[in-house]
């Protein structure tokens, strides 16, 4: 028999209303702002917010859009990427950054992951052709890319590099924040994200200006002035309201990114005898968007955790390059083998700043129960 307590309390996966009920004071005052203000589209709430984020990232300009995806998106749309045109990525993201691709008529061409789940650059190498125009990495779970060889290789190519930093604002690379090591870096604000807004949301960060200046217009139309259209662009703007709170929030995100630190440093301790954990490289910051371990055993590991009230997620179990709507792109089973391998064994366990040291305790209980007699992750 076990000799563990199962813990009475459920341990969520997320619990969003926790970090809201503590910022609400703030939140409402911007609410009362921004209401008063009668300002509900662009204006000065959104250039605050975008002034501090490019500082926060280090970059010249940031600048706010609709949603992560919509980043992607505009950023090879100022950047003359269309029909004809081929972007690098990786098959273990989430879907919207191929979407992206696609949606600008270009086509995603894949490369492999190394052991960190981020772009593998031995691969990156062999998938330049003549009509490669940009490579896009995935910082995922909030672990930055292999960024110097990345850009080596774009270097030589004359390519851009557009960081989907979606799940890691705030992590460093060699002492830089991501989103100031390629050509533009991309970001997501949903909810869900490290730093999350109430609704969609997106940034996009640059050094670049004539860059930022093209985004700037395609963002709103293409609108010089409320009158003078000079381009044919879209709507995709970060409304101020939303900007108001996503710039309360960048207050604490050093501090929440912190604790999420603290929660994987626990985790990888408990844990790293009994499955295979992220390690953080002595050049890299992660910001734990996701901790995610590594199991032969992870449906039967999360069903039994799910039945001691832990939940989990799995990011993601169907690749990109597997999906039903990537069938013309001619990939089948087998063409990325360790993006493959990693999505048949891949767990994320609950990581958020408000989680408590009971329900911490509680999924490294839950782990270890399970994997105590069964086989290491291959």
């Amino acid at each position: 028999m076990s000799t563990f307590n199962f813990p009475e309390t459920n341990v969520p996966f997320v619990d969003l209303a926790r970090q809201y009920r503590a910022l609400r004071p703030q939140l409402m005052q911007a609410f009362d702002e921004v209401g008063e203000s009668g300002v509900y589209i662009m204006g000065e709430r959104l250039e605050s917010f975008e002034r501090k984020a490019a500082t926060y990232c280090e970059t010249r300009y940031a600048l706010g859009v609709a949603n992560g995806s919509d980043a992607l998106f505009l950023v090879m749309k100022a950047l003359q990427i269309g029909r004809g045109d081929e972007v690098i990525t990786c098959p273990n993201s989430f879907i919207a950054t191929a979407w992206a691709i696609v949606a600008t008529g270009a086509r995603p061409v894949f490369v492999d992951v190394g052991a960190d789940m981020n772009m593998d650059p031995a691969w990156l190498r062999k998938a330049i052709t003549p009509r490669t125009r940009a490579i896009i990495p995935v910082h995922i779970t909030g672990r930055p890319a292999a960024m110097d060889e990345i850009c080596e290789v774009a270097r030589e190519h004359g390519l851009h590099v557009i960081e989907d930093a979606a799940q890691a604002i705030g992590a460093r690379y060699h002492g830089k924040r991501v989103g100031s090591l390629g050509t533009a870096g991309c970001f997501s604000l949903h909810p869900l994200k490290n730093l999350g807004v109430y609704g969609d949301g997106g940034l996009i960060t640059t050094d670049d200006e004539a860059l930022a200046r093209k985004i700037s217009l395609l963002r709103n139309h293409g609108l010089r002035n409320r009158d003078a259209c000079g381009v044919w662009g879209y709507n995709s703007r970060l409304d101020p309201l939303q900007a108001a709170c996503a710039e309360i929030k960048l207050a604490h995100l050093d501090q929440w990114n912190t604790r999420c630190r603290a929660i994987a440093q626990h985790y990888r301790k408990a844990l790293g005898s009994q499955v295979e954990v992220p390690v953080d490289a002595a050049h890299e910051e992660a910001v734990y968007h996701n901790f995610v371990i590594r199991s032969l055993e992870r449906d039967a590991l999360k069903a039994h955790l799910l039945a001691r009230g832990v939940d989990t997620r799995i990011h993601y179990p169907i690749p990109i390059h597997m999906q039903e709507t990537a069938i013309e792109l001619g990939y089948g089973e087998g063409d990325f083998p360790n993006c493959e391998r990693y999505a048949r064994s891949m767990l994320s366990l609950p990581i958020f700043p408000e989680l408590t040291e009971a329900e911490i305790s509680a999924v490294i209980e839950g782990v270890v129960s399970f994997h105590s007699t069964r086989a290491l992750v291959a």
